[in-house]
């Protein structure tokens, strides 16, 4: 007797809305869960070329931890195109700038493939800086991150 390999349809698995709190949350252990969860490895129907992720809200990402001295040594390199034109930013100034949603961006995008479906599953993921998000139309559940795991939130 043969059996076949189940391969989800890109309109079989249903999309949840999922809110996460990072207030306090560990960045890594925290970007991990979310690139999880927006690829879809979490479900038992994950299929790897099609996009089964949920929809992933992050709220007071301003207020996510870094541990160690990673807030001041931890620095983002970009390039302007032009030689000699490598400008780096610490993570300390970029949560302290504009955007300090972007820590929380960066992380969960180096954790999913560079492809392009790798950007539509980066589609699904929204990080506000604040506590205010305009998802609730959508009725995410919230997941507890703290409580999955003690070193999700690191000693004070």
């Amino acid at each position: 007797m043969t059996t076949k390999t189940y391969s989800a349809k890109a309109g079989d698995v249903p999309a949840k809305w999922v809110l996460i709190d990072a207030d306090g949350l560990v960045l890594g252990r925290t970007a991990a869960l979310i690139a999880t969860r927006i690829r879809g490895k979490h479900r038992p129907q994950y299929t790897p070329h099609i996009n089964c992720g949920d929809r992933v809200v992050v709220i007071n990402a301003d207020k996510v931890r870094l541990t160690g001295n990673k807030r001041t040594a931890k620095t983002y390199y970009r390039h302007t195109g032009y030689p000699g034109g490598v400008k780096g930013i610490t993570a300390e100034a970029v949560l302290a700038g504009a955007h300090p949603e972007r820590v929380v961006e960066k992380a969960v995008e180096r954790m999913v493939p560079r492809n392009p479906l790798g950007r539509q599953q980066m589609g699904n993921l929204r990080v506000y800086a604040g506590p205010e998000h305009p998802h609730t139309a959508q009725k995410p559940e919230t997941l507890d991150v703290a409580a999955l795991h003690p070193k999700n939130t690191p000693r004070r």
